[in-house]
C-alpha cells in the first residue's frame, strides 16, 4: 500500500550529518517503493509542517539526542501520527547504556544467551561535587578483567566519546572526554573477539534477525572516525563462519546463539519494528554492548548491509515497517 510518509532527519545532535545522509537513502528507497515522501529537517517549523501536511505515517532517521532518547517519539505520540519504531518510554530506557544489565536480568523470560561487559556508571556530579576523580585509581581493581577498559558516555551513538584505556594515567583524560558528551560515564571491561551488528525486525515473539554483520577495522578500533570512512573497515555480511569456529556445524550453533542474544535484548527492552544490537563474540559468550533503536541508513551503515545479505530489498523492509505502523495507528 502507498502512504504519505514524513521522513524526519537532520536535527541538532552531534550525529546530524549521519542522519541527513541516512535520510536521503531512506527517502530514495521509499520513493522507489511507490510512497509519497515528505523529507523534513527537524527545525522549529516541524510541528506546523506536520499539522499542515497530515502524513499517514512518519519514519525517523534522527540519531543521538532528540532522535533516540524518546524526544521525537513523544512528540509524534502527542500529535497522534503513527510512526515506525519503538515508543518513547522504551527509547528513554535504551538511550542509557547502563540500563542493559538491569533490563536483561529482570526480563520476565530471563535471558539464557545474552551477556554483557562488567562495568560501573558514574555521573558527572560525582566528579564535580563528590571527588570521584580521586578514586580513579580503584578502577583497575573494580573491573575484574583489569586494564584495558572501555570508557564511554552512558548515552550517545556512533562511538562518540569512546576510548580504549590501556594505562591508569589515561583514565582521567578518557573520563573527561566521555563527560563532554554526556552527564554519565561508563567504564567497562574491554572485550576482545568478533565484533558483530545484529539487526532485528518486528516485535515480541514475531521479531526476527537479519544476517549478522561482521566488523573488522583495518587498524585500531571501530570508533567514530572508522564509521565514516568507507576504506577504514572491512564488513562481512553475513559473518564469516570461520571467524566463529573452524568447525562448520559449531559455527552455525554460535551464530544462532548470537542471533538469539540480539532477540533477547530487543524483546527485553520491549522494542518494536527495528533495532540493531552490537555484540562481541568473545569465544564463549555473546557480550552485548548496546542496542540502537534508530539504526543508521548511510552507505557504511549496517542495517542496509544486513538486509541485502538476507536477500531483502531495503525498500521492501521499510515498506513492511510502514504497514506495521499504520495498522498499529497512533
Amino acid at each position: 500500500m502507498s502512504y504519505k510518509v514524513a521522513v524526519l532527519m537532520g536535527g541538532t545532535s552531534l550525529e546530524r550529518e549521519f542522519s541527513l545522509a541516512g535520510g536521503k537513502r531512506v527517502c530514495d528507497a521509499l520513493v522507489a517503493a511507490g510512497h509519497e515522501v515528505l523529507p523534513l529537517d527537524t527545525t522549529s517549523e516541524l510541528v506546523n509542517t506536520l499539522r499542515a501536511e497530515k502524513p499517514d505515517v512518519a519514519y525517523s532517521v534522527l540519531h543521538g539526542k532528540h532522535g533516540e532518547d524518546g524526544t521525537i517519539q513523544s512528540l509524534l505520540e502527542f500529535l497522534r501520527i503513527p510512526f515506525v519504531g519503538s515508543p518513547a518510554t522504551v527509547c528513554r530506557s535504551t538511550w542509557n547504556k547502563s540500563t542493559l544489565p538491569y533490563v536483561l536480568t529482570t526480563f520476565r523470560d530471563a535471558p539464557t544467551v545474552a551477556s554483557w561487559p562488567y562495568g560501573v556508571c558514574i555521573s558527572s556530579d560525582c566528579f564535580k561535587d563528590m571527588g570521584a576523580a580521586y578514586a580513579l585509581d580503584m578502577i583497575p581493581e573494580r573491573i575484574p578483567s583489569g586494564l584495558p577498559v572501555c570508557v564511554k558516555p552512558a548515552s550517545q551513538g556512533s562511538a562518540l566519546g569512546m576510548s580504549k584505556v590501556y594505562r591508569e594515567s589515561e583514565l582521567g583524560p578518557a573520563v573527561l572526554n566521555a563527560l563532554s558528551y554526556d552527564d554519565e560515564v561508563l567504564v567497562e571491561e574491554w572485550v576482545d573477539g568478533v565484533e558483530l551488528a545484529v539487526s532485528v525486525v518486528g516485535e515480541g515473539d514475531d521479531a526476527y534477525t537479519l544476517s549478522p554483520v561482521e566488523i573488522v577495522p583495518k587498524k585500531g578500533i571501530y570508533d567514530t572516525d572508522a564509521r565514516v570512512d568507507e576504506d577504514a573497515v572491512d564488513f562481512y555480511a553475513p559473518v564469516r563462519p570461520e571467524s566463529l569456529s573452524d568447525d562448520a556445524a559449531e559455527a552455525d550453533r554460535i551464530r544462532s546463539r548470537i542471533e538469539q542474544a540480539a532477540l533477547e535484548v530487543h524483546r527485553a527492552y520491549g522494542c518494536r519494528d527495528i533495532s540493531r544490537v552490537d555484540i562481541i563474540w568473545d569465544g564463549s559468550q555473546a557480550k552485548v554492548l548496546e542496542i540502537n533503536i534508530s539504526p543508521g541508513m548511510t552507505n557504511t551503515s549496517l542495517f542496509p548491509m544486513a538486509a541485502e545479505a538476507s536477500g531483502l530489498a531495503l525498500s521492501d523492509v521499510l515498506s513492511g515497517l510502514l504497514d506495521r505502523a499504520v495498522e498499529r495507528g497512533a
